[in-house]
């Protein structure tokens, strides 16, 4: 672990100090830090601008939803973000540490090691028993594989009892709860959720996001979820609301009816605006 931690210091040390722009200085206290994030698809005329100069700051332990109308840009956030995609210009940092200059395997050791995702499609493997994809992660990052922890996790989703269990004997929440326990195994830096209730029906979606907000309450977790969903983005401390590549609203602490609104009315503005372009 400390030469893992080395390795990382070594790897921004070269970053800022090789030929090009030093990365701007990391804000101490930031789970997520991203300074003008531009994301352009394409060439000349026919581009496209998925992002058009992002700047957010997310303190830890905390959580964040992100919502937008389709085509905000609100994937090409999570994938900038979590290390998924390389953004064609700005700084990302998470937990302090540069990622944008990372090669393929320093980007690859950071997701397995200090970053959980929760998917909609839950992402289990289903040759595996539960206990082995929750050590997912810690075995892919080469670390010893902690038996306890991985009970300890489970117990926190509801599933010490499922432990030598397939995912396909589960239904689809206790999957998700599975998917939650590996997010939280290695302690992440930052938890990235992709509409992670997509695929549930409201009383097993509310048990999950209940998770989710437990790991930021109690454990100290930071969660990014991107969802279409005001029920679910209510369970959130701050929403933010992407509209065109850039954000354009948020709302703190806000109820499912507040976040319904304020996406109604971007989505409006949003629609008029494109209206007006093409008249």
């Amino acid at each position: 672990m400390r030469l893992r931690k080395a390795k990382r210091h070594q790897a921004d040390h070269r970053r800022a100090a090789g030929g090009g722009p030093a990365a701007p200085a990391a804000t101490p206290g930031l789970a997520v830090e991203l300074r003008g994030i531009r994301r352009q698809y394409g060439r000349g005329a026919g581009s496209v601008h998925a992002l058009a100069g992002v700047d957010l700051a997310l303190p830890r332990g905390t959580f964040t939803a992100i919502m937008g109308p389709s085509g905000s840009g609100k994937s090409t956030f999570l994938q900038c973000a979590a290390g998924l995609d390389r953004p064609t210009s700005g700084s990302v940092r998470l937990g302090g540490t540069e990622i944008t200059g990372m090669n393929e395997n320093e980007l690859t050791e950071l997701r397995r090691s200090r970053l959980g995702f929760v998917f909609q499609a839950f992402n289990l493997l289903p040759s595996l028993t539960v206990e082995q994809n929750v050590l997912l992660p810690v075995r892919l990052a080469g670390q010893r594989q902690d038996r306890r922890r991985a009970a300890a996790v489970l117990a926190q989703v509801g599933l010490a009892d499922k432990a030598r269990r397939r995912p396909g004997e589960l239904s689809g929440g206790q999957q998700q709860r599975v998917a939650v326990a590996r997010a939280l195994v290695t302690t992440p830096d930052v938890i990235f959720a992709d509409e992670p209730t997509g695929a549930l029906d409201t009383g097993t979606a509310a048990e999950v996001l209940g998770l989710l907000r437990h790991g930021v309450d109690a454990l100290g977790a930071t969660v990014v979820m991107v969802t279409h969903d005001p029920t679910a983005a209510a369970w959130a401390d701050r929403v933010l609301f992407l509209a065109d590549g850039a954000f354009a609203d948020h709302v703190e602490r806000g109820s499912a009816e507040q976040i319904a609104a304020r996406m109604t009315a971007l989505t409006s503005r949003t629609a008029g605006v494109m209206a007006g372009a093409a008249a």
